[in-house]
């Protein structure tokens, strides 16, 4: 279906360069000067252009835990924090772990149509961690699933795992791990330490994380194949995945944006909003893991996104569920932390929030340069803007650990296949679906 052109002018790119951007058909049509023409007009001035973002790493819940977070619900959330493709994991009811769930999953992201909504698929059956799921079957389906993870569980049995990493490689697939060793971490409850102790909560050692890296890195180069590590959250992981980049072996990981600036502190008052696995971590670890996204040994932001019904957390800490909304904060919280500190450039937050992940995933169609040619998928933030996190939200859930916080930047447009599905702020009624 023809839509009117769009026409972003003065907007500033990542490189610091100012421009006039023509999308039309969902591909971007012409950069620099515009001919007249009738356009649907957004004035860019003071705001950065970037390739939209993609989550490699988000919770939508369904099918099965609707009164959390629907895909609909979800895909908002994304696209008012600038996402044009999310990552859905599977750990759902009934378990992505067959062709048919994944794409049930993908119907349903193209019927919300707020972001590409790109399934993931179980590495074992039911998330057991006994038998592998149908791999093959799920990367030949409909929804070509690339990237396998049983996050929420760890594939903890070595020879499992080394079969699914052989297994993937016959495709140029990716297996993406939650690294806990389930062994050391039985009834964890938070990062060990003395505060831990203090406390009284179960600690979660930090080795439960750095071994099973240290054993995978090793799989994954003794097979020669592709490695994901989810949410590294220790300075002991940064050096290991360091090692073993150095080595060449074939591994990208990421890091979430609450482990890029909140610390395990927030926990002394047990308050179960800053329960999350794997668990907030020590000031040295979040300021380790800061400098290994400058310095490129962690590959991307990923949200993690985990909404929660209020019951969940409003609760003992003991009782509590680990987990913490983000698709909403993720930009602000990587301006805030690493680009107003001076330790990356915009066009690295360009790299790490939208080029990198979808290399990774394989996605030819999302990250690629704003140049013409391209797809439409834009995101339009305002650098300079400030604002408090309130409880307003596009999520079912309101599971969110920065209420209260003043945060950097603000996205004001998001644009998905050449439809504004954020406009100054807001999002837009696609489709049959309501924008509130």
């Amino acid at each position: 279906m023809s839509r009117q052109p769009i026409l972003i002018s003065n907007v500033e790119l990542a490189n610091g360069s100012v421009t006039n951007i023509v999308l039309e058909n969902q591909v971007i049509t012409q950069i620099g000067a515009v001919p007249a023409g009738n356009y649907d007009q957004i004035d860019g001035t003071g705001l950065k252009a970037l390739s939209g973002f993609v989550d490699l790493h988000t919770h939508l819940r369904e099918p099965g835990l609707e009164q959390s977070e629907t895909i609909l619900t979800g895909s908002k959330a994304a696209a008012v924090g600038g996402y044009t493709c999310v990552h859905a994991m599977a750990n759902t009811n009934p378990v992505a772990d067959s062709s048919a769930v994944v794409e049930q999953v993908l119907a349903l992201g193209n019927n919300a149509g707020y972001v590409q909504v790109q399934p993931i698929g179980a590495v074992t059956k039911n998330l057991e961690g006994k038998a592998l799921a149908d791999l093959g079957r799920m990367n030949k389906s409909l929804a070509k699933v690339a990237i396998f993870s049983d996050d929420g569980k760890c594939v903890s049995d070595s020879l499992l795992m080394r079969r699914a990493l052989e297994y993937v490689k016959a495709f140029d697939g990716v297996i993406a791990q939650h690294a806990q060793d389930p062994q050391l971490t039985q009834n964890a409850q938070m990062n060990e330490g003395e505060l831990s102790l203090r406390l009284g909560l179960t600690g979660w050692p930090q080795v439960a994380e750095t071994s099973i890296i240290a054993r995978d890195v090793l799989l994954a180069e003794e097979l020669d194949s592709k490695l994901h590590i989810c949410h590294l959250s220790t300075k002991g992981s940064v050096e290991i995945i360091r090692w073993a980049k150095a080595r060449g072996i074939k591994v990208t990981a990421e890091v979430t944006p609450h482990h890029l600036l909140l610390t395990e502190d927030l926990a002394a008052d047990y308050n179960p909003i800053y329960k999350v696995n794997p668990p907030l971590r020590t000031k040295e670890d979040v300021m380790a893991l800061r400098e290994a996204v400058a310095d490129g040994t962690i590959d991307i932001v990923a949200t993690d996104h985990a909404p929660h019904q209020a019951e969940a957390k409003d609760c003992e800490w003991a009782e509590a569920a680990f987990g913490m909304v983000g698709l909403e904060s993720a930009a602000s919280i990587v301006q805030t932390t690493l680009v107003d500190t001076g330790l990356i450039s915009w066009e690295k937050f360009e790299q790490i929030m939208s080029r990198k992940p979808a290399q990774i995933s394989g996605l030819s169609n999302q990250g690629q340069a704003l140049e013409v040619g391209s797809f439409a998928n834009i995101v339009l933030i305002d650098p300079k803007a400030s604002s408090v996190v309130s409880g307003e939200t596009q999520s079912k859930s309101n599971n969110n650990p920065y209420l209260g916080m003043t945060l950097s930047g603000k996205v004001i447009h998001t644009i998905f296949n050449g439809v504004i599905t954020v406009r100054k702020s807001q999002a837009q009624q696609i489709g049959n679906h309501n924008a509130a």
